[in-house]
């Protein structure tokens, strides 16, 4: 095995562990490996979600939830991890919020078709390149409807945890768009996709959104 899939399969393992039992770590972990941005990188979504109900796919501990619903959209959440699933329902009470979330798979969506106007994943594992997600996504779309993906984010900056971070991000290839496009599924279930890379702060943030026929 080389040294680029040895390391994807320690990040999966690592995911698998930070959604399931050690999902107390999640919110240090993800403030370590974006020094403190993994928030503001995940609210780079927001300017491309129209009004109207949106589904947030996999919203761990439901940090997008909350501006979602200050932006008077109508968020729906929906996570496979029961541990995030309690995370983002304290969270969201904390904040005098509905908690309306959903245990589920994003491959098996339980919403009747033309359910939302927008669907948003942000640092999502690889269901999201999965067909089945892409076909559902369509399916709880209304026709003209908007996805957003953030999968992945570059810290800027020269300081030596920046230079650390890059490093890794390019030893487990999260540092590029791959030359095979992973997305194709998407295509293939109608969608038309645009590609960008934002700016935050000094960070680059990759956006990827769409629109259903």
């Amino acid at each position: 095995m080389s040294g680029r899939r040895w390391a994807r399969s320690v990040l999966c393992l690592f995911f698998r562990l930070l959604y399931g039992p050690c999902a107390w770590a999640y919110d240090t972990v993800a403030w370590v490996v974006s020094r403190g941005k993994w928030t503001a990188w995940g609210m780079a979504a927001l300017p491309f979600i129209p009004g109207g109900p949106v589904l947030e796919l996999a919203h761990g501990p439901g940090h997008l939830l909350l501006p979602m619903a200050s932006r008077g959209l109508q968020p729906v959440g929906l996570d496979l991890s029961p541990q995030m699933g309690a995370r983002a329902h304290r969270r969201l009470g904390r904040a005098g919020l509905p908690p309306r979330l959903v245990q589920a798979r994003a491959q098996r969506l339980p919403f009747p078709n033309g359910s939302f106007r927008a669907v948003v994943a942000t640092f999502p594992t690889e269901f999201i390149i999965d067909p089945a997600t892409a076909r559902e996504t369509a399916r709880v779309l209304v026709p003209g409807g908007t996805v957003v993906i953030i999968p992945t984010a570059i810290p800027g900056g020269r300081d030596p945890l920046a230079c650390a971070l890059r490093f890794l991000y390019r030893i487990t290839g999260q540092d590029r768009f791959p030359s095979r496009d992973p997305f194709q599924a998407w295509r293939a279930a109608g969608f038309s996709l645009h590609t960008e890379w934002r700016p935050v702060g000094p960070d680059a943030v990759l956006v990827i959104r769409g629109t259903r026929p």
